[in-house]
């Protein structure tokens, strides 16, 4: 048996017809959980594409290029606000920390390695008890912020 993985166009295209379908969006919002838990893939991204779901208006969208069109438009500025929110909380250089989480994006994962994730850290000895926690931490969400934002493009 040949197993197909489900891909975010089909994903969003299943949007379309479904709201076209149906009027209610905890209906689609219903439906979409479903597909998006069946795909390995896509999972980081349900909440993304549940808010979009949630904060468009799916009937002024005309077909299904408008409905990825907007997604994307949606996901950029929403990968945008939160990468400013995650360099806020963890008093992250900023600049180290947008090149590090554009390069982890572009790569479609996160590294450890090297110097790269020392360097957006706030300056603390690396002696410090709480160095190393803050270090797992902030990797950690810049992971998961990767696997949720990978593919949908935009600058940070």
């Amino acid at each position: 048996m040949k197993s197909q993985e489900i891909n975010l166009d089909y994903i969003l295209e299943l949007i379309f017809e479904h709201s076209k379908k149906t009027k209610s969006k905890s209906e689609l919002v219903g439906e979409v959980r479903r597909v998006i838990r069946a795909s390995i893939g896509n999972r980081a991204k349900e909440s993304l594409i549940v808010d979009f779901i949630n904060q468009t208006n799916l009937n002024e969208l005309e077909d299904k290029a408008g409905v990825i069109e907007a997604f994307f438009a949606f996901a950029q500025a929403e990968q945008r606000r939160e990468a400013e929110e995650l360099i806020n909380d963890e008093k992250l250089n900023s600049d180290a920390a947008k090149r590090y989480i554009t390069t982890s994006i572009k790569r479609e994962y996160a590294s450890e390695n090297g110097t790269e994730l020392n360097s957006i850290l706030p300056k603390m000895s690396p002696l410090n008890p709480q160095y190393l926690t803050k270090k797992r931490d902030v990797f950690q969400r810049i992971s998961a912020f990767v696997e949720k934002f990978k593919g949908v493009g935009g600058r940070i």
